[in-house]
Formats: C-alpha cells, sequence, structure tokens
C-alpha cells in the first residue's frame, strides 16, 4: 500500500487515461460505424493503449515489478509515450475520414465526436503520464525516461506514419533516389527500435562496445542520413524537373482524408521532422558521453 500511496499521482493519471481510452473505443464499436480501415487503425490505438494500461495498473498494484522479464524502469514510460503518440494519430486521423463531410444520422456523429473527444482527452492524461514519469536532473532512472530515450519512441513512431504513407500508394519506385529516402527510414527505424528492445530487456550491458558512444555514433549517422532524405524526398516529388508534381490537384479537396498529393507532402514534413529528432538526440546522446567521459 506503501508503493501505491508514493505513486498515487501517476496511478491516478493511468486509472484517467485507462478511461478514456476506453470511452473511446467503446463508444466507436457501439454506434459510430466505422466501415473505412482508416477506422479500425483508430480502435486499435485506443484499445492497445487500453490493454497496456491495464497491465501496468495491475503489475503496479499487485507488486510484480521484480518478476516481468522487462526492465520495470524502462516499460511503462516507453509504452506511456507510444499510447500518447498512438491516441494523438487516432484524434488527428479520426474527424478527416469520419467527421469531415459527414452527413448522416445524428446518433451516429454523436458517437463520433464522443470518440474523438475523449481520443483528444486520453492524448492528454497519457502525455501528463509521461510528464510525470520523465527523469528530473540528477535522478537516477532508466534511459528511456530520459530525453534521448522519448525521442527514440518518436522517432520510431514517426517512421512507421512514413511507412505507411509511402506504400498507399506506393511512392517510393520513381527512381533511385526516392529508393534511397526509402533505405534510409528503414535504416534507421530498424536501429532506433533495436536501442529501445536493447533498454527494455536491459541487454545493454551485452553489447561488445560502450551503449553511451554507440547511441552518439548511430545519432551522427541518422541525422546525415536523414538531411540527405529531407532534402531528395521533396526535390523528386514537387519538382516538375525532377518528375515531380508542383501542385495539388483540385480533386484533393472533395476527397475524405488524404490523396496521394497530400500523403507526399506528408511524408516530406514527417522526414523533416525526423531529421529535428534525431539532430535533437545527437545533441543528447553527444552530452551523455562527454558527461560520462
Amino acid at each position: 500500500m506503501a508503493m501505491v500511496f508514493r505513486s498515487s499521482p501517476l496511478l491516478w493519471t493511468r486509472l484517467v487515461a485507462l478511461i478514456f481510452s476506453c470511452v473511446a473505443f467503446s463508444v466507436a464499436l457501439y454506434g459510430a460505424q466505422l466501415t473505412h480501415g482508416t477506422g479500425d487503425w483508430c480502435i486499435f490505438c485506443w484499445s492497445f493503449s487500453f490493454v497496456g494500461t491495464l497491465l501496468v495498473v495491475l503489475v503496479e498494484l499487485c507488486g510484480l515489478q521484480t518478476r516481468i522479464p522487462v526492465s520495470w524502469k524502462n516499460f511503462p514510460i516507453t509504452f506511456a509515450c507510444y499510447a500518447s503518440l498512438l491516441c494523438l494519430s487516432a484524434s488527428i486521423i479520426f474527424p478527416l475520414y469520419f467527421l469531415k463531410g459527414y452527413s448522416g444520422r445524428d446518433e451516429v456523429m454523436n458517437c463520433r465526436i464522443v470518440s474523438c473527444v475523449f481520443s483528444c482527452l486520453a492524448t492528454v492524461a497519457y502525455l501528463s503520464e509521461v510528464s510525470l514519469s520523465k527523469a528530473r536532473p540528477g535522478e537516477v532512472s532508466g534511459y528511456m525516461a530520459t530525453a534521448p530515450g522519448l525521442l527514440k519512441v518518436c522517432e520510431t513512431f514517426v517512421a512507421c506514419i512514413i511507412f505507411v504513407f509511402i506504400n498507399d500508394p506506393i511512392s517510393y519506385n520513381q527512381n533511385a533516389a526516392t529508393k534511397w529516402c526509402l533505405a534510409v527510414y528503414c535504416i534507421c527505424f530498424i536501429l532506433s527500435a533495436g536501442i529501445i528492445v536493447l533498454c527494455v530487456a536491459e541487454w545493454t550491458g551485452c553489447l561488445p562496445f560502450p551503449f553511451a558512444r554507440f547511441l552518439s555514433t548511430y545519432a551522427l549517422l541518422a541525422v546525415a542520413l536523414y538531411l540527405s532524405a529531407t532534402i531528395i524526398w521533396p526535390l523528386y516529388k514537387f519538382d516538375d524537373k525532377h518528375g515531380g508534381t508542383s501542385h495539388r490537384q483540385s480533386s484533393c479537396g472533395s476527397m475524405a482524408g488524404l490523396c496521394w498529393w497530400d500523403k507526399l507532402l506528408a511524408i516530406a514534413v514527417l522526414t523533416a521532422l525526423n531529421f529535428i529528432l534525431y539532430l535533437a538526440d545527437l545533441i543528447y546522446s553527444a552530452r551523455l558521453v562527454f558527461v560520462s567521459a
């Protein structure tokens, strides 16, 4: 009970996130009539967040942290960060596909609005959990509770969104330059995801080299790779001289969600965003090396 009392702000934040995510997918399943495949993604975001948070709360209340085969310093905040990003993506995607231009029955619209509102509330709750769980200056904590660890989560999540957009429709087969961009996204995603797995599973000590120096070296490589993709992708997708399309078609305005040109633009923006994230990661990782030295 003492453990529960000490962690009460975090516990209550998790319970609130649990309720909000539960309401979001329950109402959507009850009466939102989500026929588009994107609705399945939103349901997954809310239900996955709910199930994971329920698991974390049960482990905390039962005091089973030492019996779980993962690092409990790293797993809860890693999951909370992913849950916040999942709910955020659902909060953006859901109104684009299911509220924009809908003129059906009022009860269906009401259910969709309720799901969207509680999705936004769940996002805020999970962001609050991350804020409460992250490492404070001078505090000893797991790597995933530090700024570089949280940046790794954001980097992998942004890459996943890029993969969705770049494959629907397939837009990387234009030439070798756009295939290079796909290679950049894949390489950086695999390495960042691998680092997260190593930290959550507490396998960093098994590496034959210092983990901190590996992080800074990888961050430098990722910055260089993403800088090239940030330049190449818009050059070959939006410059008419290189086979791109510089103007958005008028038909895009009447489509639900994002049309193919919008997805190309989204990939360009997300590539630039990941470049900034990796640049910040490099700065933090370099500081980590110097402080350790």
